[in-house]
Formats: structure tokens, C-alpha cells, sequence
């Protein structure tokens, strides 16, 4: 199964949310095989990727898989270099023949197609997680949006 996290560059989380997002994972992953895909651009990816790594603690049939936008010599040398320390494998979509002002869109749309679930927090409708989040949807893809109570 294949787990891709979106949401808002702008996002406090709270305990209640990490608590929902755990008792998500147990219930649609398990401990069953799993690969999470994180972005690392903003609040919602940090406490994606927090939340992500307390959940392997228990379930190692689980890798954190970041996908990059960029793969440049000056990007791997910089970014890339340290996220290889946080992740277990690192994936660049073929996405280089997009502009790279609209990598992260792209990337994320990506994702959304290669996903099983999509666990979202979007609560306005505008901006690349909307847009990630509607393209999941789209697609037919189960999605789960954290903002709804």
C-alpha cells in the first residue's frame, strides 16, 4: 500500500490530530507493508513525516519515501544529501521535462496517482494541496481529509 500525505505550508498540528492520524494508519495500514510518501515543504509535511516515523517505531514493514521535486547537482548536494539521513529511499518522479517553478505541483500530482490513500489536510479550497487533494479525488483515489472532524 501506498500512503501520500498532503496539506497546507501553513498548519499547526495538535496532539488530538496526531492521535487521529495514528489510530487512520492502524486502521487502513495495519501491519501490513506499507510505503509513506512525503513531501517536505511546510508544517502539514513536518507533522506528516513525525507522525510517519512514531508509526514505523512499531510497524517496520513501513518505509518513509520522500519524492522529490528537483534532482540538480546543487539541490542533491544541499537538500538531498541530508534528507538521506531522514528517509529510507528517495524517489524523483520523471518530471524533468516540467518547468521548475511547477516541480512541487507536479510532483505532487504524481504522488496523488501512485497513491492508494491520500491523508489531506485542506481546509480552504485553493492552493497546490487543494488542487493535490481535488486531482486524488479525481483519480477515484480514497482520500481522507484530516480538517474534517
Amino acid at each position: 500500500m501506498i500512503v501520500m500525505f498532503c496539506g497546507h505550508s501553513q498548519f499547526t498540528g495538535t496532539a488530538e490530530l496526531e492521535e487521529r492520524l495514528a489510530k487512520i494508519l492502524l486502521e487502513k495500514v495495519g501491519d501490513e507493508p506499507a510505503e509513506f510518501f512525503l513531501g517536505e515543504y511546510g508544517s502539514f509535511d513536518a507533522f506528516a513525516y513525525r507522525c510517519c516515523k512514531a508509526y514505523q517505531r512499531n510497524h517496520p514493514h513501513t518505509k518513509l519515501i520522500f519524492v522529490t521535486p528537483y534532482i540538480t547537482a546543487e539541490y542533491q548536494k544541499n537538500h538531498l544529501e541530508y534528507q538521506k539521513t531522514r528517509y529510507d529511499e528517495i524517489i524523483y518522479p520523471e518530471i524533468e521535462d516540467k518547468p521548475k517553478r511547477f516541480a512541487i505541483s507536479y510532483r505532487n500530482k504524481w504522488m496523488a496517482e501512485h497513491a492508494d490513500l491520500v491523508i489531506a489536510f485542506v481546509d480552504h479550497s485553493y492552493g497546490g494541496a487543494y488542487q493535490t487533494y481535488r486531482h486524488a479525488q479525481k483519480m477515484k483515489k480514497e482520500t481522507i481529509n484530516l480538517s474534517y472532524k
